[in-house]
C-alpha cells in the first residue's frame, strides 16, 4: 500500500518558493512570512500552503521517532 506518494510529485520546482518570496534557499522561511504567503492568491499561496502542511508532516514523524526512542 503506498503511503503519502503524493509528495514525492508535489515539490517539483525545489527552492522556487525561496525564490518567490526573495529569501537565499540557505536560510530558513520565518513562519511569520510564511504565514502571511499562504493567505496570497495564486501560485505563491498555494506554494507557501503546500509548505505548511509538509512543515506539519515532518513535525509529526519527528515525535513518532521519538516517543519510540523513550518508550
Amino acid at each position: 500500500m503506498a503511503k503519502n506518494r503524493w509528495i514525492q510529485h508535489a515539490v517539483r520546482r525545489p527552492g522556487a518558493l525561496h525564490r518567490m518570496l526573495g529569501i537565499p534557499e540557505r536560510e530558513k522561511i520565518p513562519l511569520e512570512v510564511l504565514l502571511l504567503a499562504a493567505r496570497q492568491p495564486g501560485l505563491l499561496g498555494r506554494r507557501a500552503r503546500l509548505a505548511l502542511t509538509l512543515r506539519k508532516i515532518g513535525w509529526k514523524r519527528r515525535a513518532a521517532r521519538k516517543r519510540r526512542r523513550y518508550a
